[in-house]
């Protein structure tokens, strides 16, 4: 198994860079593809790319029963370990180019409330064990502190020492959603600049409970307001927030109160994510239309591909481009919106590569993709790696 540090990160990074921005705005874009390797088992999958190349995301073990953080650079595909549970993943755009990578590892506790928290959505099974956040910088896994309750999750981190994500404090919350197995509030919170600082960001009005997905180097950070329902999701995300410094400011909807979730937030303060559209039936019904905001445009729904239902916006570069998925009765499709119109990733990929884009998870600045492919042969699933060249 491969060792890596924050050091090695950011010197390898920083080799052979170039960008194409520039003349891929004037040329058709297509894509290099391939496949990165995983850690013995047969799902991976990428969530965040940095600008240096760094990709991290989470790899299964040998036997699919457990799932690793990975990361993968150069070539090397590195186990970055867990807090001594089964479980660990980096699962949104980290967004941090010195090497610092932030997610949700398992402990060896079991939750002693028995909830079911945010994690295990994402583990291929669940194990009723106590999740935290985590960062990993120097070649070592940190966890960090909740509110006083059992659970925690971190998502992304700047490069000025600020990790956001989500916690629980220690109030039992009578209103929290029948069928959520949630007992807790937890509430967004910032960490930093030391790992051990954490406090807790304003929710709107009356709202109880939410999370803080994403932060860029200006210090503005989007996420979710709510009431205490599964963490995270559905109620939970009854508003879509951005905080500067203490305030927090709503960022409407597409017309439905749920599922309203900021996913990335650029440079320039454009966030992206997916938001309920109307016409799913019942309020919590997950039938989400990918969103753009801008503070002069507000939020604008980004569509899907043709004779799809659902979408998702899930990454966004300096240069406004957007990446995530289409999904429809066929499966998900990983997609690209170049000033708001919608393309089918497959149909960008130079001849060679055979798997399927399944979802396109976040886009650097160098305009590089990660996200997840699979065979439709050996049903397996990849991260992969899409770099651009023009034509």
């Amino acid at each position: 198994m491969h060792r890596i540090t924050s050091v090695m990160v950011v010197a390898a990074c920083f080799a052979g860079q170039m960008t194409m921005q520039d003349q891929a705005a004037a040329s058709t874009i297509q894509y290099q593809v391939r496949n990165l390797g995983s850690l013995g088992g047969t799902s991976s999958g990428g969530s965040s790319i940095n600008n240096f190349g760094l990709v991290s995301g989470s790899s299964n073990l040998p036997g699919n029963q457990s799932t690793h953080a990975a990361a993968w650079l150069n070539g090397a595909t590195l186990d970055l370990g867990t807090l001594g549970g089964a479980n660990s993943a980096v699962l949104w755009p980290v967004k941090n180019d010195f090497g610092v990578l932030v997610g949700v590892a398992e402990t060896a506790q079991v939750d002693p409330l028995g909830e079911n928290w945010s994690c295990s959505a994402f583990f291929p099974t669940v194990t009723g064990h106590v999740c935290v956040g985590f960062v990993w910088r120097w070649g070592h896994m940190q966890a960090l502190p909740t509110l006083g309750g059992n659970n925690g999750f971190a998502t992304g981190a700047n490069d000025f020492g600020l990790i956001v994500g989500w916690a629980e404090n220690t109030v039992h919350d009578p209103t929290c959603t029948l069928g959520s197995t949630q007992v807790l509030q937890f509430k967004p919170v910032v960490w930093g600049p030391d790992d051990n600082d954490v406090h807790a960001l304003p929710l709107i009005g009356t709202d109880t409970s939410g999370a803080a997905t994403a932060i860029n180097n200006s210090g503005q950070i989007v996420g979710i307001s709510g009431i205490c329902d599964q963490a995270v999701g559905r109620f939970t995300a009854i508003h879509a927030v951005m905080w500067q410094g203490n305030t927090v400011i709503n960022l409407g909807s597409l017309g439905v109160a749920a599922w309203n979730t900021p996913m990335a937030i650029n440079q320039r303060g454009t966030v992206v994510g997916f938001a309920n559209a109307p016409g799913g039936g019942d309020p919590g019904n997950f039938n989400v239309h990918a969103f753009i905001w801008t503070p002069f445009t507000g939020m604008r729904d980004l569509g899907t591909l043709p004779g799809d239902t659902t979408s998702q916006a899930l990454g966004i570069n300096d240069e406004g481009l957007v990446v995530g998925e289409s999904c429809g009765a066929n499966g998900c499709r990983a997609v690209l919106w170049r000033n708001g119109a919608i393309v089918d990733m497959n149909t960008l990929v130079a001849p060679g590569f055979t798997d399927q884009l399944v979802s396109a998870n976040d886009i650097n600045d160098v305009g590089q993709i990660t996200g997840q492919s699979t065979n439709a042969i050996s049903g397996v699933s990849s991260t992969f790696l899409a770099v651009p060249s023009v034509h």
